[in-house]
């Protein structure tokens, strides 16, 4: 089968399509056949040799996002055919998803939106668990007030919009004013490109996905996450009574089935910039690391 594989560091360019063998699942895991992926910050740092903490030895699988069907259900209770999405965590479990045929743990999958592509639901796993764990995280709940940092990305927009369903007051901090629309479109009440307009200790929690300086406009006693691992840890707001958190995504097929009910209902919407077959990863690649995208890089297999 093909593999989407590196055997050393650097840019686009050391990814390569290879040949592995079909894996093998044991009885509690599900195969599928891989229909496509997506492109996560996690890919490029690790592509990069600039991951914070150890990789799996190389040469290694890449992905994290999977949209397939399933070939072989094992003990699952699934379906041969059935559309299934999941999110593997490459990183700990050396498991990447970049390949025709993956192996994953039935807990980790849900079926997959009746109402989009498996492309489209391919941008839907990693980002989507973390936004929903990280706001799980917060604690935050209707009628509170939320900053989303880097709220125009694939993280950030999904947080928006789970914050918006649950009745919360967000707004956006955004790196282009191009991107201002995008935000408010998703339910943002009020977005800025610039932190200073910002009132300070106004929010009873931040969700931070770009390292944005954001600490002083939470709230005395509120709560402040970051997903944005390369910038190092959050800041220290202790002595207002701030709980902070460097936010890690875990694998949860039931939190991915709830994020599929949000989609089929059309309170979450996906958001797909472009699609690459795997034989064009590098243009994937540098696609994907162009600045102000507001959607999604798939690759389908």
């Amino acid at each position: 089968m093909r593999a989407l594989r590196i055997d050393r560091f650097g840019g686009p360019e050391v990814v390569a399509v290879g040949e592995l063998p079909a894996p093998e699942p044991s009885p509690d895991e599900v195969l599928v056949r891989v229909v496509a992926s997506s492109l996560n910050p996690v890919d490029v740092k690790t592509r990069s040799g600039t991951i914070r903490g150890g990789v799996p030895a190389l040469p290694m699988t890449l992905g994290w996002d999977l949209a397939g069907v399933v070939v072989s259900p094992g003990d699952s209770g699934l379906n041969v055919g059935e559309r299934v999405i999941a999110m593997s965590a490459q990183l700990a479990a050396a498991r990447g998803t970049w390949a025709d045929l993956v192996a994953l743990p039935a807990r980790t999958l849900a079926a997959a939106p009746l109402n989009t592509s498996l492309v489209e639901a391919a941008t839907l796993p990693l980002p989507g668990l973390i936004a929903a764990q990280t706001l799980e995280w917060l604690g935050i709940s209707s009628g509170q007030r939320l900053l989303v940092t880097g709220a125009a990305g694939a993280v950030g927009g999904l947080a928006v919009q789970l914050a918006r369903a649950r009745g919360i007051t967000v707004d956006a901090l955004v790196s282009r004013p191009a991107q201002l629309e995008a935000v408010t479109d998703l339910g943002a009440q009020r977005a800025v490109t610039d932190i200073a307009e910002l009132d300070r200790q106004h929010y009873d929690a931040v969700f931070d996905t770009c390292g944005a300086p954001a600490g002083e406009t939470v709230s005395d006693g509120g709560r402040y996450a970051t997903i944005a691992s390369e910038h190092g840890d959050p800041p220290d707001l202790s002595h207002r009574g701030v709980t902070t958190t460097l936010h890690q995504v875990r694998e949860d097929g039931t939190g991915l089935a709830e994020l599929v009910k949000l989609v089929e209902t059309g309170d979450l919407r996906l958001r797909l910039d472009s699609s690459f077959p795997i034989a064009e990863v590098r243009k994937a690649f540098e696609r994907f690391e162009t600045r102000g995208l507001t959607g999604k890089v798939a690759l389908v297999f």
